[in-house]
């Protein structure tokens, strides 16, 4: 029978944990979301729309709010605000990623998620006070407002974390 023995020394505790090696999945979310980006503003024009499926648009826009456009009349001063939250929330998951148990692979999948969405429309709002948003999924006349690949991070990121939380609700 093996025992389960918890390292010591600071040197054992630096290597069982550390998922900072998941920071590729990062990356790969920032590329391929300013990979679209690029595509999405090369091809339309703002607000242009081009129709895909019954349910679906392309329609190129313009957020210099936050979610669901929150903020984006308040005259230009959100543009820092909003920046400043991304990148202190950048570092906290950074931070928590770096002491993450090696055994938790689940919870840095979606933190990986979460921070290259994070980054991804940080990188727009400090290069263009806005984000660009894109992908516009709509139900008759409704339409829920556009977003982009790094809004999409963050959400299956979110939801990837409330169901690890559920499914261990002793971390």
């Amino acid at each position: 029978m093996e025992k389960n023995i918890k390292p010591t020394t600071v040197e054992e505790q630096a290597v069982a944990r550390g998922m900072l090696h998941w920071l590729w999945l990062t990356l790969v979310v920032i590329v391929v979301d300013q990979l679209t980006k690029q595509l999405a503003t090369q091809m339309l024009h703002l607000y242009q729309t081009i129709h895909i499926l019954p349910v679906f648009n392309f329609t190129l826009a313009h957020n210099t709010g936050a979610a669901f456009s929150f903020l984006s009349d308040a005259g230009g001063w959100q543009r820092w605000l909003l920046a400043a939250i991304a990148l202190l929330t950048s570092f906290g998951i950074t931070l928590w990623l770096w002491r993450l148990p090696k055994n938790d692979p689940w919870m840095a999948v979606s933190l990986s998620l979460i921070l290259g969405g994070a980054i991804g429309n940080l990188y727009d709002r400090l290069m263009h006070g806005y984000v660009i948003d894109f992908l516009d999924f709509y139900w008759g006349t409704a339409h829920f407002p556009a977003f982009n690949v790094a809004d999409s991070a963050i959400t299956v990121g979110a939801i990837l974390m409330a169901i690890d939380v559920i499914r261990h609700p002793d971390k």
